[in-house]
C-alpha cells in the first residue's frame, strides 16, 4: 500500500469526526465510522449502526454485531411468517481498533466468542458472567430468528471484518481465519464463511465509495415518454427481477424505502400474484397486474434501457417482492412476459409524496400504513428544523449532508422516545422497535396529528439527553445495559419534569427540555438502574413492564408525599 494511504485515512477519519461526532471519544468513533463503511450497502442510519455497538468489557473481541434478514436489518427476531423459502439471514460480527497492526489475540477472542454464543444447544443464561448483556441480547435475537426460519431453509452466511490502521497483515494472523472457518461450518451446514481484513488502504477505498445511485432498467419496448416528466414502459419479469436484485442476490431494499407499505407476506393478495408468476395463462402478466410506479431524480433511455438516478418504488411492493421470490428461485428460465412499469420524474418532494399517497389509496389499504408521507412528518420535520434537529423523513437524507450525529433523529428512534416519554410505555419501546411503524395501532396513537408538534421536539432533546447522561464520566450504569435503562430514565425523566403524578401530552410539551439540567437526567438514569438492578438486570425486565409500573408507584408516592 502507500504509505501515503495511512496518513490520509487518519486525516479523513479526524476531519469526518470534527463534523459529525465531535463529542463522542475517537475510539468509538472509529468503531463507528469502521462499521459505517463495512456496511455500506446496507446503508444504516448513524442510530442503526450505534445499535450494534457492544464494545466494552465482556464484548468477546466483538465490537460490533448486525443481523440482517433479507437485506433489512433486524433490532428485534424476525417474524418467519414474513419471508420464503431461501430467505437470506447475514450475521456480522466487526472488530475494530485503530491500531497501528492486526494480532492473532484478536481473531482467537473470535475463535472463542463464536464457539460460545453460536453454539445454539448452549444456555446463554449460563454465559452472562463472561460477556456483556446487549451483546447476549443480540445473539438471542439471532438464535430465535434462526430456529424459526428454520423451516424456510434460509440461505445463511457469517461475515467477519476486523479492521486497524494497520499497512498489512502478517501470515501468522492470517492463518488464525482458518480454524475459525473450519469452527463456524461445525456449527452450521450449510453456512457461507466470509472474513475480510481491513487495512488503512481498504478502509480508505470503502470511504471514497459510495452507494451507487444510478440503476439500469431494460426494457421490452421503446417506451412512451412523456416529456422529460417520465416514461410509460413494458419490462420483462426477469429484467424487472435484476432491477430489484443486488449483485449477491439480496433485494435492493434501499429502493424500497419510499414505499409507504412494507411486504404484507402471504395474503390472498399476494398468494394470488405469486399464482399467476409461477402458472401463466394465455395472457401477459401486466394484463392481470396493475403494475409498478417508480420515482427518481432523472431517467435517461438509451435503446431500449432506462437509466435512473435514485430511484425508490412508490408503488407494487407486494408485486415486486412476488417477483423477487419467484425469480431469485432460478425456476422461471423460460418466462418472457412482461410487468407495466411507469417511471416518474417529480419535480419536488411535494410531488413525490402526492404520487406515493395517490397510487397507494387506490388500493384498500388501511389509511395509518401512510406512513413517511403522512403530512404529520413533515410537520415534525419542519418544526424540529427550525430547532436545530433533523427529523430523518427520508432515510439518510440528513446523514448524506454531513449533519451532526447527535441532532439526526429516524422515525423509528423518535417513536421510540415518545413511547417512552409522553405515553409511558417503555417496556414496548425496548422490545418492539421495528413494530411500532408496521401495527396500525401503535402507529396510529404515536402519530397523531391531535398531539402538540412540540411534544415530538421535547421528546427528541430529552431522548438525546439522557442518552448523553449514560455516556457521562459520573454515570453508573454499565455500559451494556445502557440501551436497557435508556428508556426508562425517559419515561422518568418525562414524569418529573411534566409536573403531577401522570403529566398530560400538552404538559409534556410545554417542557423547556433545551434548559434541563444534566444532573437531573443522571439522576434519573441512576434511579432507573436501582430499580432494574433489584429486578434482576436482564433484557426481560426491560422487556417487559414491571420495571416501568414499580417506577411509576414510586413517582406517584413521591408527588404525594
Amino acid at each position: 500500500m502507500s504509505n501515503n494511504d495511512l496518513v490520509l485515512v487518519k486525516q479523513l477519519i479526524e476531519q469526518r469526526q470534527k463534523e459529525v461526532a465531535p463529542d463522542i471519544p475517537a475510539s468509538e468513533y472509529f468503531q463507528l465510522f469502521v462499521s459505517e463503511q463495512a456496511l455500506k450497502d446496507h446503508d444504516l442510519s448513524y442510530d442503526e449502526i450505534s445499535q450494534g455497538i457492544v464494545d466494552g468489557g465482556g464484548d468477546g473481541g466483538i465490537d460490533g454485531i448486525f443481523l440482517f434478514v433479507s437485506g433489512s436489518l433486524m433490532a428485534e427476531p424476525a417474524d418467519a411468517a414474513e419471508f420464503k423459502r431461501g430467505v437470506p439471514v447475514e450475521l456480522v460480527f466487526i472488530q475494530a481498533k485503530a491500531s497501528s497492526g492486526f494480532s492473532e489475540a484478536a481473531i482467537d477472542k473470535f475463535l472463542s466468542s463464536t464457539r460460545d454464543l453460536l453454539d445454539l444447544n448452549s444456555d446463554l443464561e449460563t454465559l452472562a458472567a463472561v460477556y456483556r448483556a446487549d451483546l447476549l441480547g443480540k445473539i438471542a435475537d439471532f438464535r430465535e430468528t434462526y430456529i424459526s426460519l428454520t423451516s424456510k431453509f434460509p440461505k445463511f452466511s457469517i461475515r467477519y471484518y476486523y479492521a486497524s490502521l494497520g499497512t498489512e497483515v502478517h501470515p501468522n494472523v492470517e492463518r488464525k481465519v482458518v480454524p475459525l472457518n473450519a469452527l463456524v461450518e461445525s456449527l452450521f451446514s450449510p453456512v457461507d464463511f466470509g472474513f475480510e481484513f481491513l487495512t488503512a488502504s481498504k478502509i480508505l477505498e470503502l470511504a471514497r465509495t459510495s452507494p451507487s445511485t444510478a440503476h439500469q432498467l431494460r426494457l421490452a419496448e421503446s417506451p412512451i415518454a412523456t416529456g422529460d416528466q417520465g416514461y410509460l414502459c413494458l419490462v420483462g419479469l426477469r429484467d424487472y427481477g435484476a432491477f430489484i436484485t443486488e449483485d449477491n442476490g439480496y433485494l435492493k431494499e434501499r429502493i424500497f424505502e419510499g414505499n409507504v407499505r412494507d411486504y404484507q407476506g402471504n395474503t390472498e393478495v399476494n398468494k394470488a400474484i405469486r399464482d399467476t408468476l409461477i402458472n401463466p395463462g394465455d395472457e401477459d402478466f401486466w394484463w392481470l397486474n396493475n403494475g409498478i410506479s417508480i420515482t427518481c431524480a432523472s431517467a435517461t433511455l438509451s435503446g431500449k434501457t432506462l437509466t435512473l438516478e435514485d430511484p425508490e418504488v412508490v408503488n407494487g411492493l407486494q408485486t415486486s417482492r412476488e417477483i423477487f421470490h419467484v425469480f431469485s428461485s432460478g425456476k422461471q428460465e423460460d418466462n418472457t412476459r412482461n410487468v407495466l412499469v411507469r417511471v416518474l420524474v417529480p419535480g419536488e418532494e411535494e410531488s413525490r409524496d402526492r404520487i406515493i399517497r395517490a397510487t397507494n389509496s387506490q388500493t384498500s389499504i388501511p389509511i395509518a400504513s401512510l406512513r413517511a408521507t403522512d403530512r404529520i412528518h413533515r410537520n415534525i420535520e419542519e418544526f424540529l428544523a427550525a430547532r436545530g434537529f433533523f427529523y430523518d423523513r427520508r432515510k439518510n437524507y440528513y446523514k448524506n449532508l454531513g449533519k451532526p450525529v447527535k441532532s439526526i433523529i429516524s422515525i423509528s428512534t423518535l417513536a421510540q422516545f415518545f413511547l417512552s416519554c409522553a405515553m409511558r410505555d417503555p417496556g414496548n419501546a425496548r422490545a418492539r422497535p421495528s413494530s411500532l411503524l408496521k401495527r396500525d395501532e401503535d402507529y396510529k396513537r404515536i402519530f397523531d396529528e391531535a398531539h402538540p408538534l412540540a411534544v415530538y421536539y421535547v421528546c427528541a432533546v430529552l431522548g438525546r439527553k439522557v442518552e448523553y447522561a449514560l455516556r457521562s464520566e459520573g454515570c453508573k450504569v454499565e455500559q451494556s445495559h445502557w440501551n436497557n435503562v435508556k428508556y426508562y430514565a425517559l419515561m422518568l425523566l418525562g414524569l418529573r419534569l411534566g409536573g403531577g403524578i401522570l403529566p398530560s401530552m400538552q404538559q409534556i410539551a410545554e417542557v423547556d427540555a433545551k434548559a434541563v439540567d444534566d444532573n437531573i437526567c443522571l439522576q434519573c438514569v441512576h434511579d432507573v438502574w436501582e430499580e432494574y438492578c433489584d429486578l434482576g438486570g436482564t433484557d426481560k425486565v426491560a422487556k417487559g413492564n414491571e420495571l416501568g409500573r414499580k417506577l411509576i408507584e414510586k413517582h406517584r408516592q413521591s408527588v404525594q408525599s
